[in-house]
């Protein structure tokens, strides 16, 4: 469906659909019946979500916060940071770790594997 929009899917990822028109970038990502989709401008933004709308029904939740365990947050610049402690914070609390002990790491830092190069 997306193709129609002139989307393209990525040959790695068939559930993420990109395009590009006059070097503005419009990525869209599906997950059962969920789209997320980013644009590089506010423009490109409302036409993906016009095109999709009418090939779909969708809800607009506004901008994301958080994506498959991983906290969204911008900068006053616009940068992106993605965040997995509300995930590990779950699987801490899911399967009762919380109390245990530190320990260390059985090699020393700096260690390589055999046959590693050398950077």
């Amino acid at each position: 469906m997306f193709e129609e929009y002139g989307y393209y899917r990525l040959s790695t990822n068939s559930q993420i659909h990109s395009k590009v028109i006059d070097d503005e970038l419009t990525i869209t990502s599906t997950w059962t019946d969920n789209i997320l989709g980013v644009s590089s401008t506010l423009e490109r933004e409302l036409l993906a979500k016009a095109q999709l709308s009418s090939s779909y029904e969708i809800k607009d939740l506004r901008e994301a916060k958080l994506i498959l365990g991983m906290r969204i947050t911008r900068n006053t610049s616009g940068d992106i940071t993605l965040s997995q402690q509300a995930y590990y914070e779950r699987m801490i609390e899911c399967f009762n770790i919380g109390e245990c002990a530190p320990a260390s790491t059985p090699l020393s830092s700096g260690v390589r594997k055999l046959n590693s190069k050398p950077e």
